[in-house]
């Protein structure tokens, strides 16, 4: 009994403070004037932007390497991947560092812009645009008051051929 009375107890401060527990809470962000959120158990941490020491016989939208704190993390520009326009750098781009598979990579956005709670019931599945728009990296739409949020599958989003063997690499 005093076990259900302190669930029920954290269940009504979480929801006080705009925690939930069922996983369904976002890092949104922009590039450009669209929002896309990641979920947030994916989020290591968000670094303003830094200059990286680019790779040879990369793919445009690898962006080059940082080192953040003794491990060698793999930028992606989601712009690029995502063929959008590139823009100017602004005192808001940022880099969200995501953990994929036991792996840190970077992403540069726009700029971030909110953590939100997303009811399951108010996430659909995207729409299908035929064979030819590969949307398999977006594992649902979110609605969020009157904004649509597309929401990445990071691991579908980055599992082709930016992940390294081995994850980031010791810094020497």
């Amino acid at each position: 009994m005093a076990a259900s009375t302190t669930e029920s107890a954290t269940k009504e401060l979480n929801q006080r403070i705009g925690l939930t527990t069922d996983g369904s809470q976002f890092l949104t962000f922009n590039l450009g004037d669209e929002f896309y959120g990641v979920d947030i158990l994916r989020v290591q941490e968000i670094k303003g932007y830094t200059a990286v020491t680019k790779i040879p016989n990369t793919p445009p939208h690898i962006k080059g390497v940082l080192n953040l704190r003794g491990t060698i993390v793999p930028i992606v520009e989601l712009r690029t991947k995502f063929s959008l326009p590139t823009i100017e750098y602004t005192p808001f781009t940022v880099i969200i560092v995501v953990v994929v598979r036991d792996k840190v990579m970077g992403l540069v956005v726009d700029s971030v812009s909110d953590v939100l709670n997303i009811d399951a019931k108010e996430i659909q599945s995207p729409p299908k645009f035929g064979a030819n728009v590969d949307v398999t990296f977006i594992s649902g739409i979110g609605k969020s008051g009157d904004k649509l949020v597309a929401l990445l599958d990071i691991d579908r989003l980055l599992m082709d051929g930016e992940l390294p063997e081995n994850g980031g690499l010791a810094a020497a």
